[in-house]
């Protein structure tokens, strides 16, 4: 079926103009709108089947490529100046505003730092229902301990000499993603000291009054070896949706015959059935308002 979706990149001028790219998943009977808010450093092409498969159920899909990353990436990231939250306030801002539908409502599923911007959106009550995997609070605390270790030696080892070396973080060296903009690094690096991440920065007042601003249903859904957001760390992060409502959902892939999940394999086929769970909740949402 994914066969038939008809997908096609276009520009997407970011809220200060900046040139981003995306991609648009069409609906052969489009009856909603989707966007995807993707994790730190993974380019919108990871997010393709999903995407495809959305669409073959009537979901417009939109995945956009954030500032310094995949498409949307200068020809240098050295010097490359943007705030970490850019990609919140400014890349996916315009992508609500520019993906809408007049006559169909808007949807957006996040993964990982998707969970976090949703919140940081000036435009979320377009959004008629959010649904988010692997989004958790950072902090190496809710870590099991092997992956505490790592992590830690990223932080504290790894990430100062390459930065220091290249100017940006060569996350791709590491096998572990696109590389990232030195205003990503400095921020990432400083919020996963504190277990409520940002919320807990003293630099960053007024964020906690703004998630509680959110008012549009959400799911977040989160996998027991999901090693970098378990449980407990997205607990720790999504309590800030105070004024949601909210669902968590956690994940015993092996007892429900998934596999294997960790941090990205939400997004790969074999989870093809948290895909259709997630439409499914999405349908019922739109199916609600309509009787309303």
């Amino acid at each position: 079926m994914n066969a038939t979706i008809r997908s096609e990149t276009l520009p997407l001028l970011a809220l200060d103009d900046y040139q981003l790219s995306a991609t648009r998943y069409h609906a052969p009977q489009p009856r909603a709108q989707l966007l995807i808010a993707g994790a730190t450093g993974v380019p919108q092409g990871f997010y393709r089947r999903f995407a495809e498969h959305a669409a073959s159920r009537g979901f417009t899909t939109l995945t956009l490529d954030y500032r310094g990353v995949g498409q949307s990436r200068p020809a240098s990231l050295r010097g490359f100046e943007m705030d970490y939250l850019d990609w919140a306030h400014l890349d996916l801002a315009a992508a609500v505003d520019q993906h809408r539908h007049a006559e169909r409502p808007l949807f957006m599923v996040g993964h990982s730092f998707g969970g976090h911007a949703f919140g940081l959106l000036p435009n979320h009550d377009q959004v008629t229902g959010f649904y988010t995997f692997g989004t958790g609070a950072g902090w190496h605390g809710w870590m099991p301990r092997a992956e505490q270790v790592r992590v830690l030696a990223m932080w504290r080892v790894i990430g100062p000499l390459m930065t220091r070396y290249k100017g940006y973080l060569a996350w791709s060296k590491l096998g572990m993603g696109e590389d990232l903009p030195m205003g990503v690094y400095r921020q990432w690096k400083r919020w996963c000291r504190y277990p409520r991440y940002f919320f807990d920065d003293p630099q960053m007042p007024g964020l906690a009054e703004r998630f509680a601003q959110v008012s549009t249903p959400m799911v977040a859904l989160n996998a027991l070896d999901d090693l970098w957001a378990p449980p407990a760390s997205r607990d720790a992060f999504m309590a800030a949706y105070v004024n949601a409502p909210y669902l968590a959902r956690t994940l015993d892939s092996q007892a429900e015959g998934l596999g294997n999940i960790g941090h990205m394999g939400y997004f790969r086929p074999a989870a093809q059935r948290l895909w259709d769970e997630t439409l499914d909740w999405f349908e019922q949402l739109q199916a609600g308002r309509q009787a309303a």
